[in-house]
């Protein structure tokens, strides 16, 4: 029976991109997203390599709405947390709270909420597979970034906490943490919509990662043998030596 898989966050960026390559690696895929329009689009591309993928409307703060959609599975071999995003650049004495509640109830309470309701199905498969994305923002603090960096840091936390407590069933934890990763939407997000500012994140540096990139990293970890966990890998461009030394040719 072909696996399933699970991506949120799959309408645009690096989820897209993972559906896509997760459908061309055999898996059935299941796109999550709030979007129907861009889930769509997403859900064609992965359908274009070949591969077999569905759309599914789904807000992953929604406990309700998560929770129905876990019963309506059958099966689910691979679920990847995907869902979440950036809001804001202000210092922690200008921040808003509701960007940082919006950051955590999607990053944080949005795996949360997911690894809940599918744990059951992922167990059952006898061989599945949790893949957490965060970021480096989860290790090391930046300014301007204490809101997205808490809830990273959250995340990197509930997938240690996993890894020990799933210790014995047959689930594997998979922690991947992109640095600098250029998509059409995180750095507009988190610039409220400012085209020029959102440049200014990649510009002088050649070849930051793609969705693609990060994508291949996570296909190569889920379709390793189930004997093989990839605790954690830390992903960052040639230019990114460190959270704050990156190269620009100006």
């Amino acid at each position: 029976m072909q696996p399933v898989a699970v991506v949120t966050g799959a309408s645009s960026g690096i989820g897209a991109a993972t559906a896509a390559q997760l459908a061309n690696a055999g898996f059935h895929v299941i796109l999550a997203a709030r979007r129907a329009g861009r889930l769509d689009e997403a859900t064609a591309r992965a359908r274009a390599q070949g591969g077999s993928a569905q759309a599914q409307i789904l807000d992953v703060t929604d406990v309700a709405a998560v929770g129905a959609f876990a019963q309506s599975l059958d099966r689910c071999d691979v679920l990847v947390n995907n869902a979440g995003g950036a809001l804001g650049m202000e210092d922690v004495s200008d921040a808003d709270p509701a960007d940082w509640r919006t950051m955590y109830e999607t990053n944080v309470l949005g795996s949360l909420n997911l690894t809940k309701a599918l744990l059951p199905r992922l167990i059952a498969s006898g061989d599945g597979t949790i893949v957490m994305l965060t970021s480096t923002a989860g290790f090391v603090a930046y300014e301007g970034g204490g809101g997205y960096a808490a809830a990273k840091h959250a995340q990197h936390a509930m997938a240690a906490t996993l890894r020990l407590e799933l210790c014995g069933e047959p689930v594997r934890v998979i922690e991947i943490a992109p640095g600098m990763v250029r998509t059409d939407e995180f750095a507009l997000n988190r610039f409220r919509g400012d085209a020029d500012k959102a440049a200014a994140v990649y510009r002088g540096v050649r070849e930051p990662l793609t969705a693609d990139d990060i994508a291949e990293a996570i296909t190569w970890t889920v379709t390793r043998p189930g004997h093989f966990n990839v605790d954690l890998m830390v992903l960052r461009p040639r230019a990114q030596a460190a959270q704050h030394k990156v190269y620009r040719e100006l």
